[in-house]
């Protein structure tokens, strides 16, 4: 059995599932570890305690060995939204990013802009939400001290070019949302600042799980400004500490200690695979899904070149059609994400025949009907 043939072994969600970009189902090793850490939190045996805590170290071991940072550089988030919300809230100065980034981006560079007025965002305007080199190299300004920008666009399914991007805006901090991608997509994160994900997507860790990972720039110039007693130096139950040097300072409590053990399982298998297998077999699932809609001449408006692409397939039909479409899937079986216009396909490396054919079904119902 191969590393891909294990890993894919590892994983029983049922066939027609294609939503992996909304939330991937675990696989047996994570629900092993909650089982195993859940019993240590029932029994509470003697001396058991020190297995739970050793988790969040364990935790930023693999995030560190999947995406290619040091350990220290990373620490523990319930969510992206909380990572990002740590960021911006430590920036002053400008932050360019899209108006139609995932809500975590934008809402955390509002929410850090009304509460203290030290982040001024520049909206950026975009070639339907792709954030490109070229587009950055026009707008940006001399005040803008960081960039945002999603690794994969919900949205689109476009794939960021962060070499492009690092180019373009030089000393900047750059700023990665790398929910959809992170641990399956090959990117130079050494080339961001910070980044910042979560594990309920494509490492298959459960939802409350994720961390933020930040460059030694980027820790000297952010500001742990929403930092609690996880991220202060010792002494903190006598009185208010000063914040840690490290990436540690940007915490508001303690990692818990099954979610970082679920992130830990989970980036332990991906590593294990390595992530340019799981690419591999990811893009080739990506291929078969445009085929099929290629086929049934449903529109796909998502990148179809795979340097552009990631596990993402978005299909857009007329309107008089969309209801059809949807209608179909459901009927089918097939879990997707619909919304405003488009139907977002995802596939993982765990993709089957059966979820092929079901597609396939569903699609001929489609063509049928219209």
């Amino acid at each position: 059995m191969t590393a891909l043939e294990d890993y894919q072994a590892g994983f029983s969600e049922e066939p027609g599932y294609l939503d992996y970009a909304r939330i991937a189902p675990v696989g047996r090793a994570v629900l092993e570890e909650q089982t195993a850490l859940g019993t240590v939190l029932a029994t509470a045996r003697f001396g058991s305690l020190g297995v739970l805590l050793g988790q969040h170290d364990r935790m930023r071991r693999a995030v560190a060995a999947v995406g290619g940072f040091r350990p220290d550089q990373v620490v523990f988030q319930p969510n992206t939204s909380q990572g990002l919300m740590h960021t911006m809230f430590g920036i002053t100065g400008g932050v360019a990013l899209s108006p139609t980034e995932f809500p975590s981006l934008t809402f955390a560079v509002s929410r850090a802009t009304s509460a203290l007025g030290a982040v001024v965002p520049l909206w950026l305007q975009t070639d339907a939400g792709r954030v490109t080199p070229d587009i950055l190299r026009d707008q940006l300004t001399p005040d803008v001290v960081a960039v945002g920008v999603s690794l994969v666009d919900f949205r689109t399914g476009y794939l960021a070019d962060l070499d492009g991007i690092r180019d373009v805006i030089g000393d900047r901090l750059l700023i990665v949302d790398a929910s959809q991608g992170f641990g399956v997509v090959e990117v130079p994160f050494a080339l961001a600042d910070v980044v910042a994900a979560s594990g309920q997507k494509w490492p298959r860790a459960g939802t409350g799980t994720g961390f933020l990972a930040l460059s030694d720039r980027a820790r000297e110039q952010l500001t742990p400004v929403w930092s609690g007693l996880a991220g202060a130096e010792d002494g903190f139950y006598d009185g208010v500490t000063p914040s840690l040097p490290g990436a540690d300072a940007f915490q508001v409590s303690h990692a818990e200690p099954v979610a970082a053990a679920r992130l830990a399982a989970a980036l332990e298998q991906i590593a294990l695979v390595g992530v340019p297998v799981l690419n591999s077999a990811i893009a080739h699932s990506v291929s078969r899904l445009i085929d099929l809609a290629d086929e049934y001449a449903v529109p796909v408006v998502s990148p179809r070149n795979e340097s552009e692409r990631a596990g993402i397939v978005v299909l857009e039909p007329t309107a008089e059609q969309l209801t059809i479409l949807v209608a179909s899937l459901h009927n089918h079986g097939v879990t997707v994400t619909v919304r405003d216009a488009t139907v977002r396909l995802s596939a993982h490396a765990t993709v089957d025949e059966e979820t092929f054919s079901m597609l396939r079904a569903a699609l001929v119902s489609f063509a049928t009907t219209i």
